[in-house]
């Protein structure tokens, strides 16, 4: 069975700070996982990203929501290797694939969870600025959770919905080689 990491990223700043769209170009401020392995949540700052790593170069697969275009190239600016070589599985992505556009996190969870998000990433970069770390865990590890139970409502059922204004739309989304591994081999920054 593929081993299987759910994450994501909270920032310090935002695109209009650093005058930039380039997520690498982003400090991060927490970084919020599932562990499939161990059916645990983390959370890690900075200066714990070394645990981060070991848990990351011993999985298959990284699951997130804008993953592919935010979090992955973010990340990677911290990362010593290249994370971009692991297996992906972008849920907004394979939105945008099936409906023709992006569809917001909260839209996709509301119609499929009947939840919602409990901030947004605005707010984390406040909290930030504040000192308010645990607000920015708790909201971070939510996120990964809503990402959690979206990955799997999909895997089980082939579909999802977001809503479209007042509207819910339903998509087919094609889980069949979602828990295959693509065969790459990490290159590990741990000693062995």
């Amino acid at each position: 069975m593929a081993r299987k990491i759910v994450f994501d990223i909270e920032t310090k700043n935002s695109f209009y700070d650093i005058e930039s769209n380039d997520p690498a170009e982003l400090d991060i401020s927490l970084v919020g996982i599932y562990d499939f392995t161990d059916n645990s949540y983390h959370s890690y700052m900075e200066e714990e990203f070394g645990k981060l790593w070991e848990r990351i170069e011993n999985t298959d697969i990284l699951i997130g929501y804008n993953s592919n275009h935010f979090d992955i190239p973010l990340l990677n600016s911290y990362y010593p290797g290249d994370l971009s070589i692991l297996k992906s599985i972008d849920l907004m992505q394979e939105i945008k694939n099936k409906a023709g556009r992006r569809v917001k996190l909260d839209d996709v969870a509301e119609a499929t969870l009947g939840k919602k998000k409990i901030s947004h990433g605005l707010q984390a970069i406040k909290w930030w600025e504040k000192g308010e770390i645990e607000k920015i865990r708790k909201y971070c590890l939510e996120d990964v959770r809503i990402t959690k139970e979206i990955y799997e409502f999909a895997f089980k059922n082939g579909f999802l919905k977001y809503a479209d204004g007042k509207k819910i739309q339903t998509i087919p989304i094609e889980v069949s080689d979602w828990e295959k591994k693509n065969g790459s081999v990490m290159t590990h920054t741990l000693p062995i």
